[in-house]
């Protein structure tokens, strides 16, 4: 049976977070207590008065006592004295407060709360929405509570997939951590096949290979796409977008480019934008304009123009060998 301490405070501005952390603080509880030894107080409910009376109230029930308040980012600072006072007589071995404030500008936790939940012995956690630059290293922090290992420039590619909305992060986090285990090293390989559909995963693999000049990999990556009943416009249009990038990128170094700068032009996270320039980097810049060229007699093939009369697979099979080569 999880511990309790006498008092708890959830404060922050990511009031998300806040939510799940009240609703995880009330299913342990109503496990350790049962629905009976819980009572709860939100909105025009959680005034001081009211948790004041909750503290203080005499029960007949066996076992810890809960009272959880949300709202108290409302509160006054002189609203808290009540509060405080009833606190102190809290038997720790009885009875857990838990306050959950969520905060804005306006709106925050009373000082007076903060001193009243330290008093006690009791936790004050914030839960804070993060700037972007601190998300990998909030995710690191995350999966090492979780026993594996994050890398930063795997979680740079979680970000990228999936958002910065630290909820979904967080859920991506835990299965990837229930998925490799305890102990696991969690690198980019790990993240993009775990985060992505096995569709999007082929699409990546035969758009990259495509630029690299990997034959047998486009090859079994169009083969899988097309069987799966992905259309051939849309794999067109990725496969053109990507050469059209690495043309660009491929100029560039011809030209006397550094990878360092060209990186900084790429919309995309730092280690595709690694990958897609050392592949680029192995083409010469008229093999990349070859491929363009292939790329758009397929689709002149396609839409019915001429083109010696093949179907739509044996179409793009030859286009794609001749675009790789």
């Amino acid at each position: 049976m999880p511990t309790f301490k006498a008092a708890y405070l959830v404060h922050g501005d990511d009031h998300g977070r806040i939510a799940e952390r009240r609703a995880r603080l009330r299913a342990m509880a109503e496990s350790a207590s049962g629905a009976g030894g819980v009572e709860v107080l939100e909105g025009d409910a959680a005034t001081p008065d009211a948790v004041a009376h909750a503290l203080s109230a005499m029960t007949f029930s066996l076992g810890r006592r809960f009272v959880i308040a949300d709202g108290v980012e409302r509160w006054k600072e002189a609203d808290v004295e009540r509060v405080a006072a009833a606190m102190k007589d809290i038997p720790g071995d009885e009875l857990t407060v838990a306050f959950f404030a969520r905060e804005d500008a306006r709106a925050k936790a009373p000082k007076a709360l903060h001193a009243a939940v330290k008093a006690t012995g009791g936790v004050i956690a914030e839960e804070g929405t993060l700037k972007p630059r601190e998300l990998p290293r909030w995710l690191g922090e995350r999966a090492a509570e979780l026993e594996v290992t994050l890398d930063t420039q795997a979680a740079r590619a979680l970000i990228a997939h999936v958002g910065d909305r630290q909820q979904r992060l967080l859920r991506e986090v835990e299965k990837l951590a229930l998925e490799y285990g305890p102990g696991s090293t969690i690198g980019i390989d790990e993240v993009l096949a775990s985060s992505a559909s096995s569709a999007e995963r082929r699409l990546w693999s035969l758009a990259d290979a495509l630029v690299a000049g990997d034959e047998r990999t486009v090859m079994r990556a169009l083969v899988e796409l097309r069987a799966q009943g992905e259309r051939l416009p849309s794999l067109q249009y990725q496969m053109v977008r990507r050469l059209r990038e690495a043309l660009t990128i491929a100029e560039a170094l011809a030209a006397g480019r550094a990878p360092a700068e060209i990186r900084k032009s790429l919309r995309m996270p730092s280690f595709a934008a690694d990958r897609l320039i050392a592949d680029a980097g192995k083409r010469d810049v008229e093999a990349l304009r070859r491929a363009l060229v292939a790329m758009a007699d397929l689709e002149v093939e396609s839409r019915g123009g001429a083109g010696g009369g093949l179907g739509e697979d044996s179409a793009a099979v030859r286009a794609v060998l001749s675009a790789a080569r």
